[in-house]
């Protein structure tokens, strides 16, 4: 037995090489609609931001099916980037169909639309909740048929005449508004980019309120 241990120690096999983890991946669904006449509007702000992201890592949005997609590599993620074709109020379709096709788990499912209960530029990550009257995080929820998924609401303010909401999100931003989008923009990158690496929890310390 002694001699088996010895020669064991001295011409044992090598240890194999521990398996090298597959990249986490991330869906970052961007809320908006379709065609130039919706581009700069304020409902469109998902879509917006993706393109901010998209610009910042060199990459581009190519059409896929029920959507573009853009991907990029960062810290050892895979960031999947998808603008739904389907428009906003269809918007579930498209992220049931790209969290199955590239097999991410719901807690790695990012979703990005405007707020009107929040202030314009103002930033609010949460890990779940209720759609709060957004049709597009409606039917997300209908079709995932579940709230246990994070959403990132950028707030587009309220400065509107009663019965005049749609005019309002569906209009573009105003002057002083496109002076301030870019400085949010470039925060709201970093946001996505800090809920792939450090975290949900971490990055709603970071960046919620600033």
């Amino acid at each position: 037995m002694q001699l088996n241990k010895l020669l064991k120690l001295l011409f044992g096999s090598k240890k194999e090489a521990p398996a090298q983890q597959p990249m986490k991946k991330y869906l970052i669904a961007g809320l908006g609609n379709i065609g130039e006449k919706y581009a700069e509007t304020r409902h469109n702000i998902g879509f917006k931001i993706l393109d901010e992201l998209a610009s910042k890592e060199s990459v581009s949005f190519e059409s896929e099916k029920l959507g573009a997609i853009a991907t990029f590599k960062f810290k050892g993620r895979t960031f999947i980037l998808l603008k739904p074709s389907t428009y906003m109020n269809l918007s579930g379709k498209a992220v049931k169909y790209w969290l199955t096709k590239e097999n991410i788990a719901i807690e790695n499912l990012l979703v990005i639309c405007d707020d009107l209960n929040l202030d314009f530029g103002a930033i609010r990550l949460k890990a779940k909740g209720s759609d709060g009257g957004h049709n597009g995080l409606k039917d997300i929820t209908a079709v995932l048929q579940t709230q246990e998924y994070a959403r990132f609401r950028f707030g587009v303010g309220s400065e509107f005449s009663k019965g005049r909401q749609v005019d309002f999100v569906l209009g573009e931003w105003d002057k002083n508004e496109l002076k301030s989008l870019p400085e949010r923009l470039d925060k709201s990158a970093e946001l996505i980019k800090s809920f792939g690496t450090a975290g949900l929890n971490l990055t709603m310390n970071t960046f919620n309120g600033t």
